[in-house]
């Protein structure tokens, strides 16, 4: 059902961009006070209990009242705990009924009703004034006891009826008298609603007589009419905080968004790209997405101009066997019935060499190939054991490879490969150049195994050095040197984490490696 329901909002998602989400959501949050006046219905009914609370405390106050000023009353001590009475209406389940009806005419009231009446009516008046609340004094039969209903009768009425057994009962109903004022009212429930309590008179453990009292519950609503000004205000001023909120974000996040996505294209399309820079108000985010963009433009600048270079040098260093053995060719198609047998070996040991040449430069473009492929690991290799196999193999006896190893040599995260590849290569070049010895030398650094290579032989220029690990540059092309075995080298390490550099030296060459421990890869945070 989930997968379902997230298919079905898939394919019906409208496409909307950042600043029509944002505004979208500053909007929402704008309009959340006024829908949380729907919510204010829970508060309506607080509203409700409180005013049934109030005719309670109020009909007490007044039934205790008339009692004591019932004829025949006679005190007694109030023995018992003290326990108060809560209210019972609930706007959410108690029965709404209809405007209380007129009362019936039934004959004379109780003396007794109409004595105690004439005590207490300035006190129901003043209390009325106060309160607002409709007070009435009924007999013993729910008789109306004073005013112009006098001897009519509520007995009928259900809270009459429970209070003339003794019991405080009180109704919601309908108010008739009501008119709506305000447009909003709609969303009350209470706006056309009255309550009405009804409380036994007792006198002397008797009911004498009911007190009914009625009262409408407070406007709901009147207060967001009375401070309609403020309320305006309040809102515009929200809107006015939406608005500039939308344009603080649209200039921190929208437009620096846009300008990024302006310089993807262009340079995914090749053009040049100017790297914009770091928006000032940008968030911390954005500024760091600036700065990612102009760390990977650089590094496809870089890579670009690595092909290109390459590419260039590959065919430099391609044509001059393949115009040796196409020229060899046409002159033994032009000139082989005139060409001697010794001319004729010349011209093909020239061509094979040529073409042993294009062999060996092919397998070395392949073995750089695989070097930039190489994804960077964390396979690990002992290098002591690895550096002892290629002084072995290296050691004749005009050439010496001499180790200089501290004791525990740790594990590097290299592959032993790539160890054997690189210093094998760096071994084989001093001994080409001339050198008689060559020294390898291992140092244990905090995060990192350096290793010094030193040999005795001529050195490089000092012209060379800046090109010497550039892809095609030899200086011993004559001998057979394809320029590809540092660059090789380099692109080894790179794929490991390792590096390797040319240093100064008094005589001969000198070449510092930097292998990463295996403990220092694999305790870094993936």
């Amino acid at each position: 059902m989930i997968a379902w329901a997230k298919a079905l909002a898939k394919r019906h998602w409208p496409r909307l961009g950042l600043r029509a989400i944002l505004l979208s959501i500053f909007i929402l949050i704008a309009l959340l006070p006024g829908f949380g006046a729907l919510f204010l219905r829970v508060y309506e009914n607080t509203l409700v209990r409180q005013t049934e609370s109030e005719l309670i405390a109020e009909s007490a106050a007044l039934a205790a009242a008339t009692a004591v000023d019932w004829p025949g009353f006679v005190p007694e001590r109030i023995i018992g705990s003290y326990q108060p009475e809560p209210p019972s209406i609930d706007l959410r389940g108690s029965a709404i009924l209809p405007e209380r009806p007129a009362p019936a005419a039934v004959g004379p009231v109780d003396p007794a009703a109409r004595a105690a009446a004439a005590r207490t009516g300035p006190i129901f008046g003043q209390t009325t004034r106060t309160t607002l609340a409709s007070v009435l004094l009924l007999d013993a039969h729910g008789r109306i006891v004073s005013g112009p209903l006098a001897g009519r009768s509520y007995a009928a009425l259900p809270e009459v009826a429970a209070a003339l057994r003794g019991a405080p009962a009180t109704t919601l109903r309908r108010n008739a008298d009501y008119h709506r004022i305000f447009p909003v009212e709609w969303l009350s429930r209470s706006a056309d609603l009255r309550l009405h309590h009804a409380r036994p008179i007792l006198v002397n453990g008797r009911v004498a007589g009911v007190l009914l009292l009625s009262r409408s519950p407070p406007a709901l609503y009147m207060g967001l009419y009375a401070d309609a000004g403020k309320i305006a205000l309040g809102f515009a001023i929200i809107l006015g905080i939406v608005i500039v909120l939308s344009g603080m974000l649209s200039r921190g996040i929208v437009r620096p968004i846009e300008r990024l996505g302006a310089a993807t294209r262009d340079l995914a399309r090749g053009a040049a790209v100017d790297v914009p820079a770091q928006p000032e108000m940008a968030a911390i985010e954005i500024q760091a997405l600036y700065a990612d963009f102009a760390v990977m433009a650089a590094a496809i600048e870089r890579r670009s101009r690595y092909l290109r270079d390459f590419a260039h040098a590959v065919s430099h260093e391609f044509k001059t066997p393949l115009a040796g053995i196409r020229g060899a060719v046409e002159l033994l198609q032009d000139h082989h019935a005139t060409m001697s047998d010794a001319e004729r070996r010349r011209f093909l040991g020239n061509a094979a060499v040529d073409a042993e040449r294009l062999a060996l430069l092919v397998t070395r473009l392949l073995e750089l190939a695989r070097a930039d492929m190489t994804p960077a690991g964390s396979e690990a290799a002992a290098l002591e054991p690895a550096l002892r196999r290629l002084a072995d193999a290296y050691s004749v006896p005009d050439f010496t490879v001499v180790l200089d190893l501290p004791p525990d040599l740790p594990h590097v995260s290299v592959p032993a490969a790539t160890v054997e590849a690189v210093v094998g290569n760096l071994i084989d070049n001093s001994r080409r150049a001339g050198a008689r010895r060559c020294t390898i030398a291992a140092a244990i650094l905090a995060d990192h195994v350096r290793l010094g290579i030193a040999d005795d032989g001529p050195g490089i220029a000092p012209a060379d050095r800046a090109r010497l690990f550039e892809p095609f540059f030899t200086t011993r092309r004559a001998e057979g040197g394809t320029g590809l075995g540092l660059a090789i080298a380099r692109s080894l390490l790179d794929a490991s984490r390792a590096t390797i550099r040319l240093e100064e030296s008094d005589r001969g060459a000198r070449f510092a490696l930097e292998f990463p421990r295996e403990e220092a890869i694999s305790g870094e945070a993936p």
